[in-house]
């Protein structure tokens, strides 16, 4: 009886490392994922003609970091009341929020005519956030929130978290970050741009 347990569990632990082998041998010859190419802040500095005089104003504000936490959050969407905007909290120590700031990049300049974008720089200090931002230029300003007050008004679990506002103020909260342009697309489509804006 005690062999035949010795025996099976010889094999268990066999099975084990054979299945890892494999998963390693698969997952090694598989397609490298197409991470997108970061653009330059002169691209995502460029002018978008026909936008609105507050949206133009914002993206006046490229890649600035801006202290003030949630007061100076409020005090921007106050004065953002009645368009959609989306809010993205990310971090230089959080690797998704790396992933996905290309996507980012491309979404606000795709639409930065209707929509206003926001950055929060959460629970980071100034010098990783200004290195990630130098490598990593933002079309829109980001709000500095070291202690986390935002991420605790949106109730977002770890970062990143993205939070959409249609043009009446109603808020959508994404939790984790997105794979693709199409997804982000799509959620902005149907949280921020969902109801009719200005």
């Amino acid at each position: 009886m005690g062999k035949a347990i010795i025996a099976l569990g010889v094999f268990a632990v066999a099975a084990a490392v054979v299945v890892g082998i494999l998963q390693a041998r698969d997952s090694d010859s598989a397609p490298p994922s197409r991470a997108l190419r970061p653009l330059s802040l002169a691209e995502v500095s460029r002018p978008l003609p026909g936008t609105p005089p507050e949206l133009a104003a914002l993206r006046r504000r490229v890649n600035e970091l801006q202290p003030g936490g949630a007061a100076a959050l409020d005090a921007r969407l106050q004065a953002l009341r009645g368009y959609p905007v989306v809010v993205n909290l990310w971090a230089s120590w959080c690797g998704p929020c790396i992933s996905e700031l290309p996507i980012f990049q491309r979404q606000a300049l795709k639409f930065g005519k209707q929509v206003a974008f926001l950055g929060v720089n959460s629970g980071d200090n100034r010098a990783g956030a200004r290195r990630l931002s130098a490598r990593f230029p933002m079309p829109y300003p980001s709000i500095e929130d070291p202690r986390q007050a935002i991420t605790g008004q949106y109730d977002a679990v770890g970062l990143p978290a993205t939070a959409f506002y249609d043009g009446r103020g109603k808020r959508v909260v994404h939790q984790g970050p997105y794979a693709d342009e199409a997804q982000l697309s799509a959620d902005i489509e149907r949280y921020a741009l969902g109801a009719a804006g200005p």
